[in-house]
């Protein structure tokens, strides 16, 4: 069958959430993801659209060993922690997150009104994903599994 166009809300939010053990799950619980690359069977890179409500973030702050990031704001006014900087970013600013720097990022929506935004990520393998705050430490397997431990190896 040959896939049409759709709306991207249309697109049903995944049953899981979050990767996240707790207690970090917590953290994203506002957070909306439809996975739109999932969703038409991209394996080269992930597309997703993403809901903020006010007071949720994105993800932990976090960086990439080899996966590039992108966001494309389309609605809201959500802040970008980036480094030590933050940002209120509107919608048409954009951001992209190069992989292996020890920059890391994450969006905060500190509004009173919902953020929404396209973020698209590479699928390079074997990548590994820093928490700088949190004692959270993400490998991703060969098969693209996520394994998360503590810092120090430890499962949660």
């Amino acid at each position: 069958m040959k896939p049409c166009p759709v709306n991207a809300e249309s697109i049903p939010e995944p049953e899981r959430k979050t990767i996240y053990p707790p207690p970090f799950a917590s953290r994203v619980e506002g957070r909306i993801k439809r996975k739109l690359g999932d969703f038409f069977g991209l394996s080269n890179f992930g597309v997703n659209f993403t809901r903020l409500e006010p007071g949720a973030v994105s993800a932990l702050l976090h960086h990439h060993s080899k996966q590039d990031e992108f966001i494309y704001i389309i609605q809201g006014t959500p802040t970008l922690v980036f480094d030590d900087q933050h940002y209120v970013l509107k919608p048409g600013d954009c951001f992209g997150f190069k992989a292996g720097t020890g920059l890391a990022h994450q969006l905060i929506n500190h509004s009173a009104e919902d953020a929404c935004y396209i973020e698209i990520g590479d699928r390079t393998p074997n990548d590994k994903v820093e928490y700088p705050n949190d004692d959270l430490k993400a490998s991703q397997h060969a098969d693209g599994q996520w394994h998360l431990t503590h810092k120090d190896g430890r499962a949660y």
